[in-house]
């Protein structure tokens, strides 16, 4: 890298949750995740303008996963750039781009088995008509390992951090060590209060490898996610700050791992508890939050140890 480029965060309200989306100011233009449907025209154009550049010129479009909030305002900013921007997509989460019928598999084949909510499927589904803006073909598929240019010798490199998703990356700004990782860093959680990922042992060595490997100095998250006494990161993280909130997720997995472990020992009952089956799990770690909000990271993750469990018994 020829320089240090400036990274702009473009922040859009959705619920509960804030959307962190990134603008890097490279020759080439990059933006990181895109919010839902009405973020890049209604909070996007207008951020940039402020600060002297046009969402038109924008080159890249880089994706950290497939969720809803991240890849929401794909569609959207690809038209506003006379659809002449690269979409970039790990390949493990390209279905959710292509298609909005994939949030509702996903819903129907995870935490959505626990809610016993009879509208749960019809409600995924309307949200992603909502919030998504346009079903489309990735005009790049990552695996990680790649690195691409941004012109005036700006290359960014593609991590594989799968665990919240099968398909996570983190993208890093070579040279300056900035890593924007999307969900991938969940601390202990977001607004639910807890922290959710879908492999527990694949989104903890993604924790390692970004700790370890990466040791970003710049480390910028897709939500506000909370440290142990609940006080929220900010949109940008410094290296200390970097290195607390990994090794907080880290210790948060532990705490959660060990406590689904003795959950699923003892055998998982039905109760009248909104945590069943894995009441035992949330008793254990004092957890009082409401399961059923979406997106349900208190069932997703224990899911997520009930399929570890289950692969690792299964010759």
């Amino acid at each position: 890298m020829t320089h240090e480029v400036t990274v702009h965060p473009l922040v859009s309200p959705w619920g509960r949750f804030g959307l962190y989306s990134f603008f890097i100011d490279a020759p080439e233009p990059a933006i990181v995740d895109t919010g839902i449907a009405t973020s890049p025209a209604e909070g996007m154009a207008p951020a940039l303008e402020a600060i002297g550049r046009r969402i038109e010129d924008v080159r890249w479009i880089l994706l950290t996963h497939g969720h809803i909030d991240h890849v929401g305002g794909a569609h959207a900013l690809w038209e506003l750039t006379g659809r002449r921007a690269q979409v970039v997509i790990h390949e493990a989460d390209a279905p959710m781009l292509r298609s909005r019928r994939a949030h509702v598999d996903e819903y129907r084949d995870g935490r959505g088995r626990y809610l016993g909510d009879p509208q749960g499927e019809a409600e995924v589904a309307a949200a992603a008509d909502a919030a998504i803006s346009g079903e489309m073909e990735p005009t790049l598929l990552v695996k990680g390992g790649e690195t691409f240019s941004l012109g005036g010798g700006v290359t960014v490199s593609v991590h594989a951090v799968p665990g919240h998703t099968p398909g996570s990356v983190a993208y890093v700004l070579d040279g300056q060590r900035s890593a924007f990782v999307g969900d991938a860093v969940q601390v202990h959680g977001a607004a639910n209060g807890f922290p959710g990922y879908t492999d527990p042992a694949a989104y903890r060595a993604g924790l390692e490898h970004l700790r370890d490997a990466i040791r970003p100095r710049h480390l910028y998250l897709g939500h506000p996610y909370r440290r142990a006494d609940g006080t929220p990161y900010g949109v940008e993280l410094d290296e200390a700050q970097a290195r607390e909130a990994m090794d907080q997720s880290l210790a948060a997995e532990d705490r959660v791992a060990e406590a689904a472990c003795h959950c699923l020992e003892a055998g998982l009952t039905e109760t009248d508890s909104p945590y069943s089956p894995f009441a035992r799990a949330a008793g254990e770690l004092g957890y009082t939050g409401d399961p059923t909000l979406e997106p349900s990271p208190f069932f997703t993750s224990m899911h997520g140890y009930r399929n570890a469990q289950h692969r690792s018994s299964t010759p």
